[in-house]
């Protein structure tokens, strides 16, 4: 009797003796389901926004309460995207609030083996003055042809997909300046 019992329980031969087939009504619902909510219900506020992963621009709205995220979706008025996420899109809540997310600057000195964690000033100095020592090793005036050229060879820069169009923008107002002609982002790769 025990295992006719849980047979008859099983969610396939509900499903099928129910006439829900596809498991879209009563058939899928559990005390534990009935009881969840959606975790935006609770938003002070929803901004919109858009993905920061690539070039399309796929509108997102972001679920807001207390100053916190709460969550992130798709946005349905989006006339590119119309509330579809792609799978990064999708999991762009991780990327504001995950715990794995590193929130300090770390650096591994020439030939170490560990990571240290470094003031944040100090970092951004190092990385400055490597510019520029490679920018003034690397310059070019000119092609062997003659042609001007006002560029250095010696940098490059492969942007990352999380920056927006914004971002972007001054990257390369910067690099442009700087003499860096070689700048692409890993989005369009």
């Amino acid at each position: 009797m025990g295992f006719l019992s849980s047979l008859s329980r099983w969610p396939v031969l509900q499903q099928i003796r129910k006439g829900d087939v596809h498991a879209l009504r009563e058939t899928a619902r559990s005390p534990r389901s009935e009881q969840l909510r959606p975790r935006t219900e609770g938003a002070d506020r929803v901004v919109q926004s858009i993905c920061p992963y690539c070039a399309v621009g796929c509108g997102q709205l972001v679920y807001v309460k207390d100053e916190k995220i709460l969550d992130i979706e798709g946005d349905p008025d989006s006339p590119i995207s119309e509330g579809c996420l792609c799978p990064k899109g999708a999991a762009t809540f991780q990327l504001v609030t995950g715990s794995h997310r590193v929130q300090r600057v770390l650096h591994r000195r020439p030939h170490g083996t560990e990571w240290e964690e470094v003031p944040l000033d100090w970092a951004l100095e190092q990385v400055a003055q490597r510019v520029k020592r490679t920018r003034e090793e690397t310059w070019e005036e000119t092609t062997k042809e003659g042609r001007r050229v006002h560029r250095t060879m010696g940098i490059a820069h492969l942007g990352g997909a999380t920056l927006d169009n914004e971002e972007n923008y001054l990257i390369k107002k910067l690099f442009t300046a700087l003499g860096i002609v070689q700048v692409e982002n890993q989005a369009r790769i």
